[in-house]
């Protein structure tokens, strides 16, 4: 008998059979979407996919009742939460992509706008939240079954509440900003690194009243130092001599990037070479809202996003910012790294700003970013969704090459009436135009090494793989990418690495193999679990998993 999953959906009791809805929506050259949960019984305001295949989703404590029940007839007391002391009901599920269902998790404590990222052990760390959260460090540790949160309180020198986080070569978790907090710290705490550390280019960043440089975008250098760029403007940061190496120019016309302006960046695919070692990286921050939404959303004037996106090479000794224009203005989108090297662009909204209420116009449309393209020619639109993915809207990359969408709820509380953009309490996916059935003889599967492999820096592998088509061999590329933790328009982590070697050779029949050089140090990419991927002709394989040591 199929697996099934209990919740409560408003006053129903709802039975669900764990296995695939696929109510497919649309299909064409543009992609496709498919509902894949009708409710998970919490809004996806965060998430992670881990290296057991499940993703990791929470929204908040201080909702009120979720609609998926605490199993067991587990109730979570708190007396310092603001709205339900006794709570019966789950704000954390975890969801198996295998089987398409979900499981209550809990959470002790709020974690409302916090942050996180994977350790190079596979687990997640996540860092703060609101109210009796805002110190607390949880962890969640896959397993095959029966995981759950695991909570340190006062694991955090500072209240961390809208922050960033990233994985450092040395295995700690740094964790910049927040809202009021002009600092940073380290995770894990040691007797050496347990303070924190002022860094004034938040404070310098930070817009009266409105801030702008909440969720700041961090990125890990190739030269092991952050890239570190907040309201509209960056700096790289050396933070083992907790100093500035470099000021970058102010992006453009000078408008803001991150929340509640929220645009969304990437660090561009990095490309390794024959010896392990890349020496140039790039920047992409693409879309937002200009300079005064926010008090025109407060005043109900709803003002047209960003349409722009800027790229600098931050390793350049004198770095520019090169303008581009999407084909739609976008605010509180998504940007993610696909496996063939795109960029997709997804979620949000074409006018306002984030925050409670403030975004009209969803943008349905998904739109791919070409970064090898020429510059005219990097912008596609995709196929839409139905749903709208407003404020609180999360989108990470799956295994087999999909794209996880959940979430929106831009008012208070699990609001289905009365409201512009309801709750949202459904879970899709979105499948780029290289899942068609019509590329299948192009796609290349995984032979060797298996999944779970273990692979030291610097070491030359062998990928074998299969392609039942004709196989282009200089068309042919591997990559790894580390899956993100995802919230707030902005993937904490998030990674791709090309990775460089030799020439494609024939392994028997329909079978062909390539010998790739890992990255040569934790700058390039630090330890930890990785998806790799063999793509041909930007036809990506299903990833398997590899964990860098």
């Amino acid at each position: 008998m199929a697996n099934m999953t209990i919740y409560f959906n408003r006053s129903k009791l709802i039975l669900l059979v764990a296995r695939p809805c696929n109510l497919n929506l649309t299909h064409a050259a543009g992609g496709s979407w498919d509902l894949l949960l009708p409710n998970i019984g919490i809004t996806a305001m965060h998430m992670q996919l881990l290296n057991n295949d499940r993703v990791v989703i929470y929204d908040r404590t201080d909702f009120g009742k979720s609609n998926i029940s605490l199993p067991g007839g587990k109730c979570r007391n708190d007396p310092d939460e603001k709205v339900l002391k006794i709570d019966c009901t789950a704000h954390s599920v975890e969801y198996d992509v295998a089987t398409n269902s979900i499981r209550p998790l809990t959470v002790l404590t709020d974690v409302w706008c916090s942050s996180g990222s994977v350790m190079s052990d596979g687990s997640l760390v996540q860092t703060g939240g609101y109210n009796d959260g805002d110190h607390v460090v949880r962890v969640f540790k896959p397993c095959r079954s029966g995981c759950d949160w695991q909570e340190i309180k006062n694991g955090l020198t500072q209240r961390r509440w809208y922050p960033t986080n990233h994985i450092l070569p040395d295995g700690r978790q740094i964790i910049i900003g927040g809202r009021r907090q002009f600092n940073y710290e380290f995770y894990p705490k040691t007797n050496s690194a347990s303070k924190t550390y002022n860094l004034p280019f938040l404070l310098q960043t930070n817009d009266p009243t409105v801030e702008n440089n909440l969720y700041p975008f961090v990125f890990l250098n190739v030269d092991g130092n952050l890239f570190i760029f907040a309201n509209n403007r960056a700096i790289l940061f050396d933070y083992s001599k907790d100093r500035v190496v470099k000021t970058y120019p102010t992006i453009p016309n000078g408008d803001p990037r991150n929340y509640p302006s929220t645009g969304s960046a990437v660090l561009l695919p990095l490309k390794i070479n024959s010896q392990g070692l890349a020496f140039e990286a790039e920047v992409l921050v693409c879309g937002g809202a200009p300079k005064g939404a926010y008090a025109n959303a407060r005043n109900r004037n709803f003002v047209r996003a960003l349409n722009t996106c800027g790229r600098i090479k931050i390793t350049d000794p004198s770095p520019q910012w090169v303008m581009e224009t999407m084909p739609l203005a976008r605010v509180m989108g998504d940007m993610l790294l696909l496996p063939n090297g795109d960029v997709l662009i997804i979620n949000g909204a074409s006018a306002g700003c984030a925050g409670w209420e403030s975004g009209r116009k969803p943008a349905l449309n998904p739109v791919i970013y070409r970064p090898e393209n020429s510059i005219e020619s990097r912008f596609d639109v995709q196929n839409p969704t139905t749903i709208p993915r407003m404020y609180h809207s999360t989108a990470v990359l799956l295994r087999d090459g999909r794209v996880l969408v959940g979430g929106s709820n831009p008012h208070v509380y699990y609001n289905f009436i009365g409201v512009f953009y309801p709750t949202e309490l459904r879970l899709e996916s979105f499948s780029p135009s290289y899942l068609d059935p019509e590329s299948v003889n192009l796609r290349p599967k995984i032979i060797s090494p298996v999944s779970q492999s273990k692979i030291g820096y610097g070491k030359r592998v062998t990928i074998r793989f299969s392609v039942r088509g004709t196989l282009i061999g200089n068309s042919v590329t591997v990559l790894m990418v580390a899956p993100p933790f995802n919230t707030h328009s902005f993937s904490m982590n998030q990674r791709s690495l090309v990775l460089g070697g030799g020439k494609v050779a024939a392994a028997g029949k329909s079978t062909h193999q390539v010998q790739v050089v890992m990255p040569g140090s934790g700058n390039l990419a630090p330890a930890g679990y990785y998806l790799l991927f063999v793509a041909h002709q930007s036809i990506p394989s299903e990833g398997i998993w590899v964990q860098i040591q």
